[in-house]
């Protein structure tokens, strides 16, 4: 009777916790902001450290695993490879200097706090890697999602996801001795070969037909259990060879995507991950630990502050290094500025493998559920940005013309650069003036134009 009882209590804690996280849910969707920010601070709320209806997360992580291992394969069913293609080249050299400035950070506070070469690589694994949910939820809110803006931002992320198989594999060998082997190097020419051979064939014109596909379809039960059937062999099958499970899944999910079953595959497979990854930053509210956060909240918020505004900048830096002007720059770099989902992943393998002791494994679940939690900040942000950008950049050029006493047509970059500096910082201060005078007179007619309507 008291194991009953027990039990039943346990279900019923998890049960209560599940109920706030779905309203906080909600609620964050009502404000319209990622509601994945409500289950985690659901989970904070009533975790171990919170009020403490939930000691034991253990059930709970188990199934926050398999949600990852079908979230990497539903993301592979979402890829488009003929866009990715289109944007490949600039995303990967975006997603290169990511992680530069990802280890950049983490070196500098592993300095200060003596981290092993080991913990200092793998937290910047962490840092590097953006939120793929709040990215693409940021250019939804502001209107980007489509436009160039969208494209190389989407381009990034599925370059980071495929980044994420490489980095799991690094991880991994670490353990014990902290270093990397031929082996290893072995496994990440191995495992990014496989998915460059698959990108390339993937691309060609045309759907693959899966095995069996005149059974399975329009059979709804059939189709779905065939997709997990799918992603939990391909997982199997990488675990077998020595590479990770959610590798597996992942190409699993990219052969879908280009097969004829994909619309059907997803529409069917999407309910069961979205329980899952529910469970999955649920769990993540609970691992983390507030009184941590309460004695090293310095170090917490300097890691933070550092990563946001660090990546932010260097992102929008990195986009236009690649060619794309302001105006795509600053919501791209903006939308990627926190730490995404796939990070929690790195953090757990590397306490798993002893990569990470307890004290770095604290530290890297409250950075990463920081970032989260203020991406609605970020957001009123991004948005703020883009109000700001759509008036004034866009006038900028023309209004450095003016000043430089040519049409808008004639100028060039060159008219400014042979100036004189204090001359040149006199043009760009004057055309600043003209931009933000033609901003706060375009915003007064557009609102006077919406007083007419109504």
């Amino acid at each position: 009777m008291e194991t009953a009882a027990n039990e039943l209590t346990d279900l019923g804690s998890v049960a209560i916790v599940a109920t706030l996280a779905v309203l906080l849910g909600l609620v964050f969707v009502r404000l319209r902001q990622p509601p994945i920010v409500g289950y985690i601070i659901a989970g904070v709320i009533l975790g171990p450290t919170g009020i403490g209806v939930v000691e034991n997360s253990g059930s709970i992580k188990l199934l926050a695993e398999l949600g990852v291992l079908l979230l990497l394969f539903l993301i592979g069913m979402e890829i488009s490879i003929r866009a990715f293609v289109l944007v490949m080249f600039p995303s990967l050299f975006i997603m290169g200097g990511q992680v530069l400035a990802g280890l950049s950070i983490s070196f500098l506070f592993g300095w200060f706090l003596n981290w092993s070469i080991a913990q200092i690589l793998l937290l910047g694994f962490i840092v590097a890697v953006s939120s793929t949910a709040v990215a693409i939820k940021i250019l939804e809110e502001i209107g980007e999602l489509r436009t160039k803006t969208g494209r190389i931002t989407i381009g990034v992320l599925i370059a980071q996801d495929i980044a994420i198989v490489p980095m799991l594999i690094i991880t991994e060998s670490m353990a014990g001795n902290g270093t990397i082997g031929f082996q290893t190097v072995a496994l990440v020419v191995a495992s990014v070969s496989i998915l460059g051979l698959l990108v390339w064939y993937l691309n060609r014109p045309g759907k693959i037909e899966l095995p069996f596909t005149e059974h399975f379809t329009g059979k709804r039960d059939m189709v779905a259990l065939a997709m997990l059937a799918l992603c939990f062999s391909a997982a199997t099958v990488s675990s077998l060879v020595g590479l990770s499970p959610v590798y597996g899944a992942f190409v699993a999910g990219l052969i879908v995507a280009n097969s004829t079953l994909r619309n059907e595959a997803i529409e069917l497979t999407y309910p069961v991950q979205s329980i899952l990854v529910f469970v999955f930053f649920l769990s993540i509210g609970l691992l983390i630990n507030l009184e941590y956060m309460a004695e090293n909240w310095r170090l917490v918020s300097a890691f933070v502050c550092l990563t946001v505004f660090t990546k932010s900048i260097l992102n929008i830096l990195l986009v236009r290094w690649v060619g794309l002007g302001w105006v795509v720059a600053f919501p791209a770099g903006l939308a990627m500025a926190q730490i995404g989902e796939f990070s929690f992943i790195l953090a757990s393998v590397g306490i798993t493998s002893s990569v990470l002791n307890l004290e770095t494994y604290r530290l890297a679940i409250a950075v990463i559920a920081a970032t989260l939690i203020i991406s609605p900040l970020w957001m009123v942000i991004a948005r703020r940005f883009e109000h700001e950008t759509k008036y004034r950049l866009l006038t900028f050029r023309s209004a450095l013309a003016v000043t430089s006493g040519l049409e808008p047509d004639e100028f060039t970059k060159d008219h400014v650069i042979v100036l004189g500096f204090w001359h040149r910082l006199r043009v760009y201060y004057r055309a600043y003036r003209i931009a933000l005078k033609h901003s706060i007179q375009t915003t007064a007619d557009s609102s006077e134009e919406e007083g007419k309507k109504e």
